[in-house]
């Protein structure tokens, strides 16, 4: 048996999915093999402090009625200060300090801004940690909607026809949006710029209920878009990286069925909350999937991304419209990309697996 690999997990963090990056490492500390892997738990607190957390995957399961968090326990997890070493230390509630070691890679299951959005991605860039997923640019870009719109627009990729609202903007012309949802047309989706989870995102069907939605959002985020809704099947596939000068895959497909709510949002994600059916595979033609995954690919290179990603598609009647791409997406049980995998063929320690060989072979 070969010496283990350190991995560090990162979780928490100060985004509004804080609980759902929790549940998702959770998701990773109980299936992570503990025979080719030692692992470093570091939560992020609501406040950004770097603790060292409980190796507990049971304390970090998604419970509706008390959703993880972390809480700060008093001790200060400190990254290298230069790229001489992968040495993490732990400052004790004490004062005194300790070495955890040096780690051989970073696994930073973060969502949201201040983690998904390239931020931690630089920090790490700067002191020459290696990392799974996606580089600063990618995802910075995947993050925010709008020059995801933009790039995959340029790439020739369809995507739902959109305005961009800024908090200035709708501070200084409100007009501005009541001319976006007039030519867009109602209903109309509005949503912030730079959030995951469906958070902040309503559904607006008249213009009585613009005002309030803008305000949802920009309770999230300075910038929103107005996007037209689409009439078709949810349809969502996960994308993994090859190792160098091996091709980019697509999983199968996994349909998300809405039958008693207005659309897929928070609740319906995480909560366990009623009206949404998740069916993987979902019931596609050879040619239909084909597709589908060939789009996925084109969407994950276009952003220049790296690692993993889930890739959220509208069928229409007209074809394949890209919602959006995820960086990061969720490991949670209930979570679309473990599952289209595990569908693939994957167990879920083999996608772990995959996804560090993955990140090793690219920072070799």
């Amino acid at each position: 048996m070969t010496d283990k690999l350190t991995v560090a997990l990162l979780f928490g963090g100060r985004s509004s999915e804080h609980s759902i990056s929790c549940a998702t490492a959770g998701g990773v500390l109980a299936a992570i093999d503990r025979e080719r892997y030692n692992v470093i738990p570091v939560g992020i607190t609501r406040d950004g402090a770097f603790i060292l957390e409980d190796d507990d995957s049971a304390k970090f399961a998604l419970d509706v009625d008390a959703l993880p968090q972390i809480v700060d326990n008093g001790t200060r997890v400190h990254f290298p200060e230069s790229s001489l070493t992968r040495e993490l230390t732990v400052v004790e509630p004490d004062g005194s300090r300790r070495s955890l070691g040096a780690v051989d890679l970073v696994f930073p299951i973060l969502h949201g801004p201040f983690g998904e959005d390239g931020t931690i991605q630089g920090m790490l860039e700067l002191v020459g940690l290696p990392y799974v997923g996606s580089g600063v640019l990618a995802s910075a870009l995947g993050m925010d909607k709008h020059f995801t719109k933009t790039v995959f627009a340029q790439a020739g990729i369809p995507v739902a026809p959109w305005r961009t609202i800024t908090a200035a903007q709708w501070a200084n012309d409100e007009g501005l949006a009541y001319a976006a949802i007039a030519s867009l047309g109602l209903p109309a989706f509005v949503k912030p710029a730079r959030a995951g989870s469906s958070v902040g995102v309503s559904k607006v069907r008249s213009e009585d209920e613009l005002a309030a939605a803008m305000e949802i959002a920009l309770a999230e985020d300075d910038k929103v878009l107005i996007e037209s809704t689409l009439v078709g099947r949810e349809i969502e596939v996960a994308v993994l990286q090859g190792r160098p000068g091996e091709p980019t895959r697509a999983s199968v497909a996994g349909e998300v069925v809405v039958s008693g709510r207005e659309f897929y949002d928070f609740d319906a994600k995480y909560l366990d909350a009623p009206g949404i059916d998740l069916v993987c595979p979902a019931v596609l033609t050879d040619a239909e999937l084909a597709e589908m995954q060939a789009l996925a690919i084109s969407a994950f290179e276009s952003i220049d991304a790296a690692g993993l990603a889930r890739v959220d598609f509208f069928f229409t009647a007209d074809g394949w419209v890209i919602n959006e791409i995820n960086t990061m997406p969720g490991f949670t049980p209930i979570s679309m990309f473990p599952t289209c995998w595990l569908a693939s063929g994957y167990t879920y320690p083999e996608l772990i697996d995959e996804l560090i060989a993955v990140a090793l072979s690219h920072a070799a």
